[in-house]
């Protein structure tokens, strides 16, 4: 159960959905209508319509008891853990592993193992498939996640994620040179209508996403010709594929990526057989959440965390290095 208190000028009159669809930035607003409607959302204990106009110090209690939640199985599925305290969870997610049950993706999945590994100590805020996960990163992509134990620390975490003040960098081995090899990329992303699986870019429709991007080292092939760079991306904002669709974009795929990525084949004959093999036997996109930093939820400090790569990811970098 969590309760949100109707206590600042601004909210007196809003309707109940967009209020809790404001404060609740996991939850989508249909998901919000049908808990209102069900009563798992009430006011002042009692059951509203999802246009109910709020009234000062009106108390707002959500119990999303999720029947989907309890069908969820706890399964033994090792988990890296950075760090853990009585608020939240920092995992290392490796490549291969999705994040919640979804189409397709039933069992086998971050929140299996969370489930498995916390019980009932994970935040019910949010959509139901996903107790504790205040955010993702792809399945074929690696690095940090932080888990919600409880609603409290969800709401935080949340907040700082709308408010874009969470730090996160990236590490990203890319086809190409960068130019300019340090820059900032703008776009609204939304879902491609050809292929529903791929997002893009838009002038006129999407949401904001921003990528800072450095470039660290850069690679050359025998002839002396860059085929590859380093490159460390820090994101303003958070959307679906955001970095794979801005790198993509701007003709320096990720190495590895199936689905946005071309194999520049002049480029990939001119490597070393030994470096295609590492290529072709990689988990995924060579891309990895490598650093993460926020305010904890309950301390009032920031707090970092910060990983190496993945050994496949190394070994990848190291090869072309040599």
């Amino acid at each position: 159960m969590h309760h949100l208190e109707v206590n600042v000028n601004k909210y007196i009159g809003y309707r109940l959905d967009k209020f809790v669809a404001e404060n609740l930035t996991n939850i989508s607003r249909s998901k919000i209508k049908s808990l209102i409607e069900k009563g798992f959302i009430t006011v002042n204990k009692l059951k509203k319509d999802p246009d109910y106009k709020l009234e000062l110090n009106d108390k707002i209690s959500i119990n999303q008891k999720s029947e989907e939640s309890s069908k969820l199985l706890g399964e033994d599925i090792k988990l890296n853990i950075v760090y853990e305290d009585e608020d939240i969870l920092i995992i290392n997610k490796p490549a291969g592993l999705v994040v919640h049950p979804g189409a397709g993706n039933k069992s086998g999945t971050l929140v299996n193992a969370l489930i498995h590994y916390c019980g009932n100590s994970l935040s019910t805020i949010g959509d139901s498939s996903r107790p504790g996960i205040v955010h993702r990163i792809d399945k074929d992509t690696s690095g940090l996640l932080v888990i919600a134990k409880n609603d409290a620390a969800h709401l935080n975490l949340a907040k700082q994620f709308e408010e874009h003040t969470i730090n996160r960098k990236y590490i990203a081995l890319c086809w190409g040179k960068l130019k300019p090899t340090a820059g900032k990329l703008v776009s609204l992303i939304s879902r491609s209508n050809k292929n529903r699986i791929k997002m893009m870019s838009s002038k006129i429709k999407g949401k904001e996403a921003i990528t800072n991007y450095k470039t660290i080292e850069t690679y050359f092939d025998k002839k002396g010709d860059t085929y590859a760079s380093l490159v460390e991306c820090k994101l303003e904002t958070g959307r679906t594929h955001q970095i794979r669709v801005h790198l993509t974009e701007k003709g320096n795929s990720i190495i590895g990526d199936k689905v946005y990525g071309r194999t520049p084949m002049l480029k990939y004959r001119n490597l070393d057989p030994s470096v295609q093999e590492l290529i072709k036997a990689l988990p995924g996109q060579a891309l990895h959440a490598y650093f993460l930093g926020f305010k904890h939820p309950s301390k009032n400090k920031i707090v970092e965390f910060q990983v190496v790569n993945p050994e496949y990811l190394s070994n990848l970098i190291n090869s072309i290095k040599n």
